[in-house]
């Protein structure tokens, strides 16, 4: 159990359990520090003693929860709460699905059948846009992020997970040697960007005018949120100032 960490905002459980996942190799390809290499194990490798939520479910969970003005365990809230918020969740949110999918307005797509970078949905037809450690395996993050945010109403919020590195700036690994996520030894989830500091800049560049850094456990556990904007701003040249447009 770590001290330090909160509660768990799905089940409302003060323990946690860790265990060690982060490979050498992977560590290695990344060139993290030890202590990168320890927050980046305690997000991917702690779980929720009460109803096994990760670390990093958690934090997502979290932002969710923030973004709607929630007040208490996902466990606890009405059937009609959860129901009212249209949700897209792209690819299954670590062990954040199993709650996800009890949303009745809830809809889950999956890679290679949809892609993020292509959504097969009109505009505005979401409340929320959910996806978790997926943006960077995405070939064009910023088209992807583009889309998330064509789905989204005004108004609505984009809430995500990325593996991040706060200490250092992104990068590409186009011409690195090849990295995967997933289990050690095994090649799939490639990489295409790791992720620091200027992970949001991603989502600016995107079309969201405010993006926020979530801090559930902080470095480990963090999530974005991305909100549409619910009206534009509108000059009135004649006074000089700046008025909400209806």
């Amino acid at each position: 159990m770590t001290s330090a960490t909160p509660p768990c905002p799905v089940c409302g459980h003060p323990g946690w359990t860790r265990q060690q996942v982060i490979w050498p190799e992977l560590a290695r390809q990344w060139e993290l520090s030890d202590d990168e290499v320890a927050y980046v194990d305690h997000q991917q490798g702690t779980s929720c003693d009460g109803c096994g939520t990760s670390l990093r479910s958690a934090a997502l969970a979290d932002a969710i929860s923030a973004s709607l003005g929630w007040d208490r365990p996902w466990q606890q809230l009405p059937s009609g709460v959860t129901g009212a918020v249209r949700t897209l969740e792209i690819n299954e949110a670590g062990t954040l699905t199993p709650h996800l999918r009890r949303w009745s307005g809830h809809r889950l797509v999956e890679y290679p059948d949809v892609d993020m970078q292509r959504l097969p949905f009109g505009d505005g037809e979401f409340d929320l846009v959910v996806h978790s450690d997926t943006l960077e395996h995405v070939p064009d993050p910023v088209q992807g992020l583009a889309e998330c945010r064509r789905v989204l109403r005004p108004g609505g919020v984009l809430a995500y997970t990325i593996p991040m590195i706060v200490g250092r700036l992104s990068r590409g690994r186009a011409g690195l040697e090849p990295s995967f996520h997933g289990a050690e030894g095994a090649d799939n989830y490639l990489v295409h960007t790791e992720y620091g500091a200027d992970f949001w800049t991603d989502a600016v560049r995107a079309g969201f005018e405010q993006v926020v850094v979530h801090a559930f456990d902080f470095p480990a556990a963090q999530a974005v949120l991305a909100r549409t904007p619910v009206r534009r701003l509108a000059e009135e040249p004649r006074r000089g100032r700046w008025l909400r447009s209806r």
